[in-house]
């Protein structure tokens, strides 16, 4: 059952990897949205009687014959539509227009000239000016659809946006939800208030509202456990799931052994003291250790944590009196990497613990309360929930915890070592005031090790490899820049106090092409 407000936007996904950014900017904008695969998007339609529908981005050619489509009937509701990018050339194809393949591609930044006013652009972009904006194509549209009119090009997009003044449906080639265009939030939010007509005071309390009521009637009279990670994400979806059935849910924390320095006993403290949430306090290091031991494959890695995750969380269900759901605080980001969320034809990136990596046999449903958020909305609902802002405000934090920030085998050795230099890192960041101005800060550990000298004898021992990033969403990451002075600092801490690095490096790679952690 899915509760959603009256005024809402219709996302219809066609397998782009960044359609769930498109929703974010649509709440940001303060409009509720949901997102639907292109193949159910008749059904949500149905059920959501949407006030627009935005036709999302996809890797299809629109030119192959069995590439997906909007619904027909959308085109005749009588609301508005935008197309991005294969959402654009959908329909145009659709509604009469013409689509080809071109050798003159377009992938990232470009600049569209403006050339003609339009309701879209009031207030954002005039006649005659020039943007930067964000491609991503190879086909494009070579002939408008009936009742089109061209109002901005570029170089490689000779139709880079057009309208249909008269039904409010426009298109566009670039990508507005990406924060690589500038006023795309802008042009999105003027959409979904402008022609749309929406009020835009959907907001997380409403979130917060609704969310409840969906738990309560999925849950009905039953028990739930909640795997606490020790991250903001199941913090959150814990705390809001106890607001909705109380002594109905029982937390479940896995300390696994890989968790960062202090973690497990401020993850009790928080539970049992501040919000006397029942918490069962699973002590599973040798469990997960051994398991892990002799595997390198990162793939493994994640799978055999999710599994054992799920193993732990179902027997201690069998304890409190057979708990029929697990709930997560599964993400987007988490989802998308790891799998279609909407069970398109997105491309698989890696698998995440609470994602890709459950048993087929998982014998409890899910609930998943904060599926459709990023991090920093899902902070915003701490924030509404009452959570402490040092527990909201805490750097992200994997569910395999440092077995991912350990490339190859794992072992409790490692483990120590590197919670020690990661201890270190974040102690400096904080002292430097920089903590709240960074995404996400760890370490990690190589399996790597290189000669060194201390004192007047020769080392060989591991190297230590320190990541910073800046981030709004998770889906794009930069690299946080440090001065050389606070790098170095850091580095002779880490070498003279942990025994076992000899030497530090700084990750400079910007996400994509890498990812945030390393495996």
């Amino acid at each position: 059952m899915t509760i959603q407000p009256q005024d809402s936007i219709l996302i219809v996904d066609f397998g782009s990897q960044v359609t769930q950014l498109i929703a974010r900017r649509v709440r940001e904008a303060g409009v509720y949205s949901e997102i639907a695969p292109f193949n159910a998007a008749a059904e949500a339609f149905e059920r959501m009687k949407p006030s627009g529908i935005i036709l999302s981005g996809g890797p299809a050619s629109v030119t192959d014959i069995e590439s997906p489509r909007a619904p027909q009937h959308f085109f005749e509701a009588g609301i508005p539509i935008l197309g991005i990018c294969y959402g654009q050339q959908t329909m145009m194809e659709q509604l009469g227009g013409k689509v080809e393949a071109h050798d003159h591609a377009e992938f990232g930044r470009a600049f569209i000239d403006i050339a003609e006013r339009s309701t879209i652009f009031d207030g954002l972009w005039a006649e005659g000016e020039t943007h930067q904006v964000w491609m991503s194509h190879g086909d494009r549209v070579t002939q408008p659809a009936p009742g089109f009119r061209t109002i901005a090009q570029s170089d490689g997009a000779p139709f880079a946006a057009t309208a249909d003044e008269a039904r409010r449906f426009y298109g566009v080639q670039f990508h507005p939800e990406v924060v690589h265009t500038p006023d795309g939030a802008k042009l999105i939010a003027n959409f979904a208030r402008h022609v749309c007509g929406l009020k835009g005071d959907w907001t997380m309390a409403e979130f917060r509202e609704t969310k409840i009521a969906e738990i309560r009637a999925q849950v009905g009279k039953g028990k739930v456990i909640c795997g606490l990670s020790g991250g903001v994400d199941s913090a959150v979806a814990a705390v809001l799931i106890h607001e909705a059935i109380g002594e109905q849910l029982t937390c479940v924390f896995v300390d696994h052994g890989l968790m960062r320095s202090g973690e497990a006993d401020q993850v009790v403290s928080l539970f049992r003291g501040a919000y006397n949430i029942p918490l069962v306090h699973v002590n599973a290091e040798t469990l997960f250790l051994s398991g892990l031991k002799g595997e390198t494959d990162p793939e493994k890695k994640r799978k055999f944590i999710g599994k054992t995750f799920i193993d732990v969380f179902e027997e201690e269900a069998r304890k409190i009196g057979g708990a029929e759901f697990l709930a997560q605080g599964t993400l987007y980001p988490d989802v998308i990497e790891s799998v279609s969320f909407t069970g398109g034809p997105s491309v698989t990136i890696k698998s995440h613990h609470n994602v890709g990596g459950l048993p087929e046999r998982m014998n409890m449903k899910l609930v998943e309360p904060l599926r459709e958020l990023f991090k920093d909305e899902v902070r915003a609902l701490g924030r509404e929930l009452g959570l402490p802002e040092v527990f909201v405000g805490r750097h992200p934090f994997p569910g395999p915890g440092l077995a991912i920030r350990i490339p190859g085998e794992v072992s409790k050795d490692k483990c120590d070592i590197l919670r020690k230099a990661d201890a270190i890192y974040l102690e400096e960041i904080r002292n430097a005031g920089l903590y709240d101005a960074i995404w996400q800060a760890f370490a990690v550990l190589l399996p790597v090790k290189t000669v060194g000298v201390m004192g007047d004898g020769r080392t060989y021992d591991s190297v230590c490899a320190l990541r910073a990033v800046t981030s709004t969403d998770g889906m794009t990451a930069d690299v946080y820049p440090f001065d050389a002075s606070f790098l170095t600092r850091v580095a002779t801490r880490i070498v003279n106090e942990v025994k076992g690095i000899n030497r530090v490096v700084y990750d400079y790679t910007s996400k994509p092409p890498g990812t945030i952690e390393w495996e």
